[in-house]
């Protein structure tokens, strides 16, 4: 027996099919707690039941775990593919998942623990308030641009002494722009002060592990950026070569080959979001310092690459470098070491 579900923010549609395919039970299953658990105990605990990855799966695969069911977490947009339907609705979605389980070619993902899905919203909830506040500097530098302002004399305008220039260019403002930037200056305090909470809490929150000590080997992985890939990437064995551990990162590019002709298009969306902002944030960080370690490879990995085809090619194979150095120093329980030079 096959249960497959396609769940939405407010409901669930099921479908129940039998050994031989055939549609014993369908229908809707409105969201709230303890409504799935329900619904499943009254099959045979053991079954596998298929959820595709949406925004709420989390509570959604506690409560099939908890009916002792096993649980299938879904590679959605492999899964359309592999399904081929032309309409979609719910019955067809749910139907086309039971298909896949019945000739086991469900697309399935690695599921975290609960503890480590918890933990991982330190990590995330940084991230979000980081990108935040940058959009709010670029905004503050924009409307100084407006008014051709500039503040020469600092490398951060966001430092000590930036922020006391920029407190005395603010006056050259018109009166309503000034009062928005300073509202925006209010803001980025605010999410400053938050993030080095959460630093605060991240450091009681994630020991230094044998993992993370590891990591931090590795050019441009710093404290926050080991954890980060440490929490996404999880149990490193799932991946069985590094070239998968790059790709399930975003740092590998779409590929075009036919006719003898060969074209390498754009790092992919359709990845780990989060691991791809770890690692192309930290060859960026490694692009702006590299004058301090030329002879590291990865300097020289940047060096040649921009050579060639410019900054952001080279930003991705020096992410894509680390992507597969974080393979070996996991799979080999080693510190990261310079690659044999040709």
């Amino acid at each position: 027996m096959n249960i497959a579900f396609d769940s939405h923010k407010r409901y669930t549609f099921c479908t129940v099919s039998d050994e031989s395919g055939e549609v014993v039970w369908e229908g809707r299953i409105e969201h709230e707690r303890g409504a799935i658990r329900s619904f499943l105990s009254s099959y045979p605990s053991g079954l596998a039941v298929a959820v595709e990855t949406i925004g709420n799966w989390y509570w959604i695969v506690d409560e099939i775990e908890s009916a002792g069911m096993k649980a299938q977490l879904v590679h959605a947009r492999k899964a359309k593919l592999m399904m081929g339907n032309i309409n979609k609705t719910d019955r067809l979605d749910a139907r086309g998942l039971n298909r896949l389980q019945q000739t086991g070619a469900l697309p399935t993902v690695w599921i975290p623990t609960g503890e480590l899905r918890d933990k991982r919203d330190l990590p995330r909830t940084r991230m979000f308030l980081v990108n935040h506040r940058s959009r709010l500097k670029n905004r503050l530098h924009a409307t100084l641009a407006k008014y051709a302002l500039t503040i020469s004399g600092v490398s951060d305008l966001f430092g000590v002494k930036g922020r006391r220039l920029l407190a005395e260019c603010l006056a050259q403002l018109p009166p309503y722009s000034r009062y928005a930037v300073e509202h925006q200056l209010l803001q980025i305090d605010q999410l400053t002060a938050s993030i080095a909470d959460l630093d605060e809490r991240m450091r009681l929150v994630f020991s230094p592990t044998p993992a993370i000590r590891l990591l931090q080997t590795i050019p441009g992985i710093g404290f926050v950026f080991s954890i980060v890939v440490a929490t996404e990437v999880g149990e490193v064995n799932r991946f069985s070569r590094p070239e998968c551990l790059a790709a399930y990162a975003g740092t590998t590019p779409r590929v075009h080959a036919s006719g003898g002709k060969i074209r390498y298009g754009s790092l992919r969306s359709d990845v780990n979001r989060y691991l791809k902002w770890a690692y192309t944030e930290a060859a960026n960080c490694i692009c702006l310092n590299r004058r301090y370690w030329p002879e590291r490879h990865v300097s020289q990995l940047y060096t040649r690459i921009r050579s060639r085809k410019g900054h952001s090619v080279a930003i991705g194979a020096v992410a894509r470098h680390l992507a597969e150095a974080t393979y070996w120093v996991l799979t080999k329980n080693e510190s990261y070491r310079e690659p044999a030079q040709n």
